[in-house]
């Protein structure tokens, strides 16, 4: 009897032994503060921007943690209904008993303007469990990014769209546009066969048309000269004209 008793009391410290081992430990203690930069103390996130957020994270135990990640989400703010979960930013970053750290985290919204819920926390583990830390749950404002004539980003978006549509044009008019006709310039015909030049002042006659070779005939003028017999004839007949107007007198 007595060594069953024995055997009793062992095999009942074995089990007490085994669940104290199963049992959970304690959450360590850490404290998680999200606040937004100096510059944007109202906490506008701006749509297609990188919106920055700073953590304060302190290790109030004295176990040792490891800070995994940090992630985050937009919620509806009346019915607190999950919209879009953020990006997730792992870090890996050991964090001993008793110290604080400030990691930095950044997400893009692209959500309607107006009032969400937004909800930032941290993910760490201690002795193999994962335990996750609240850091940040209010109302902040998204907003429209503030167009200016002089941005960068937008001037250089135009002019890419400006040259994309220049080009498209000018290929749809080379394309449907009717192509102007090309004029045709007379050949000129090169000589057949070999030319030779003779002499100074010389020429070829085969090389000049037959129209030119021929000489033209010289005309026939009537001449106009009057011979001696006749200038005897016209004298007489002066003479004779002048008598005849003595006798009329």
């Amino acid at each position: 009897m007595r060594f069953q008793t024995i055997l009793g009391y062992g095999m009942g410290l074995a089990a007490f032994l085994q669940i104290a081992a199963a049992s959970p430990l304690d959450e360590p203690e850490v404290l998680a503060v999200a606040s937004f930069p100096e510059e944007n103390a109202f906490g506008h996130v701006v749509n297609g921007e990188k919106n920055n957020v700073f953590l304060a994270v302190e290790n109030k135990s004295d176990r040792n943690i490891t800070l995994q990640s940090i992630a985050g989400s937009i919620h509806h703010p009346e019915t607190n209904a999950l919209v879009k979960n953020t990006t997730a930013l792992t870090y890996k970053v050991p964090l001993l008993g008793g110290a604080k750290i400030q990691l930095p985290y950044s997400f893009y919204s692209e959500f309607k303007p107006g009032d969400w819920r937004l909800n930032i926390w941290i993910d760490h583990t201690a002795e193999g469990e994962k335990y996750r830390v609240q850091a940040y749950d209010s109302i902040i404002t998204v907003v429209e990014p503030e167009v200016s004539i002089f941005d960068f980003k937008m001037l250089s978006t135009y002019a890419i769209v400006i040259a994309l549509l220049g080009a498209i044009g000018y290929y749809t008019y080379l394309s449907f546009a009717p192509q102007p006709k090309k004029r045709k310039t007379p050949a000129v015909s090169a000589p057949v066969g070999p030319v030779t030049a003779t002499g100074a002042g010389g020429y070829q006659e085969e090389w000049i048309p037959e129209h030119h070779l021929k000489k033209p005939k010289a005309r026939k003028t009537k001449s106009t000269t009057l011979t001696s017999g006749d200038e005897t004839s016209g004298a007489e007949l002066s003479a004779t004209e002048g008598k005849r107007r003595k006798n009329k007198k």
